[in-house]
């Protein structure tokens, strides 16, 4: 089953379309990565989910049910974390998530117990000071607390890390993580590392389209490209073996940097018989031999140019 489909979706301002037929499915049960550049309309179509605008054209569907534009039915299922979270600064987490429980109707016991769970699921269990005294990264594991109160089934979450330091990130998407075996993830990133640590589908967002989807095992392989990595003990070493006839078909895609080459290919097997051959004849040793899997880096780089 699908959380989230959207289908033809489209979206423009003043004449410049930013979304454009727009097609993707998230799958229940999913951590999905909608990857994009700055500007390239991953919030503008996280807005449309939620019915906060109206597209011009495109049906989007959230567990069943239609989106319509001002019409908020489909939110019962949707939690969601923008990418600046605001809060009142001179409440405690837990006032704060009272507050949040009694607006959306839940008892003050429901939302005692719900909150001190959340609270200690994203690790501020124990803090008792005031929100105006938050990092950036309480804050925003504060805002996955609230986005999960009332247990929804798709949490999307805005740029969640793009503005941490590195432990902020990490905690982040450690978070999201471990709430992904109740609840399905969709994050918006155009931090690569981000998608390949904790996602197991994502969706590249291009001109207004996706270019590539799929799992991320999928979308390596039927995208990328291999690559194997030599590293030599001297220069001339490196010389010699770039120097080889055998060789020199597969220098046109090479990069070589120092004492290393990395020789790119879709047909790596052959690629392999050929290198050996080579170190065989020549008697060369290199110090590191190694296959790299395709980067999303590298696919990214790939289809945006």
């Amino acid at each position: 089953m699908n959380v989230l489909t959207i289908q033809g979706l489209s979206k423009a301002f003043g004449g410049q379309k930013i979304i454009d037929n727009l097609n993707m499915t998230v799958p229940e049960g999913s951590v999905f990565g909608f990857i994009g550049q700055n500007g390239a309309g991953k919030t503008t179509t996280m807005k449309m989910v939620l019915g906060l605008l109206r597209p011009n054209q495109g049906e989007i569907i959230v567990c069943n049910e239609p989106v319509h534009f001002g019409q908020t039915k489909t939110n019962q299922y949707i939690g969601y974390l923008p990418d600046v979270p605001e809060f009142y600064d001179y409440m405690t987490p837990i006032r704060y998530l009272a507050l949040c429980g009694e607006i959306i109707g839940l008892s003050k016991a429901e939302t005692y117990q719900r909150g001190e769970e959340l609270l200690s699921l994203v690790g501020l269990g124990n803090v008792k000071k005031t929100i105006g005294g938050f990092s950036r990264g309480m804050k925003q594991r504060l805002g996955i607390a609230q986005a999960l109160l009332t247990r929804p089934k798709l949490l999307i979450c805005d740029e969640p890390t793009s503005a941490l330091d590195p432990v902020g990130r990490k905690e982040i998407l450690d978070i999201l993580r471990k709430i992904s075996s109740t609840t399905t993830v969709l994050f918006s990133t155009h931090i690569l590392s981000d998608v390949e640590r904790i996602c197991d589908h994502a969706a590249l967002l291009n001109q207004g389209k996706i270019v590539v989807g799929g799992t991320l095992s999928e979308i390596k392989a039927l995208h990328g490209h291999e690559s194997l990595l030599l590293e030599f003990p001297t220069d001339d070493a490196l010389h010699t073996f770039k120097s080889q006839e055998a060789i020199q078909p597969l220098l046109d895609t090479a990069e070589a940097n120092g004492k290393e080459i990395i020789l790119h290919s879709q047909e790596m097997e052959k690629v392999q018989h050929t290198v050996f051959h080579v170190l065989a004849e020549t008697a060369l040793c290199p110090i590191k031999i190694e296959i790299m899997e395709p980067s999303l880096e590298s696919l990214f780089l790939e289809v945006i140019k």
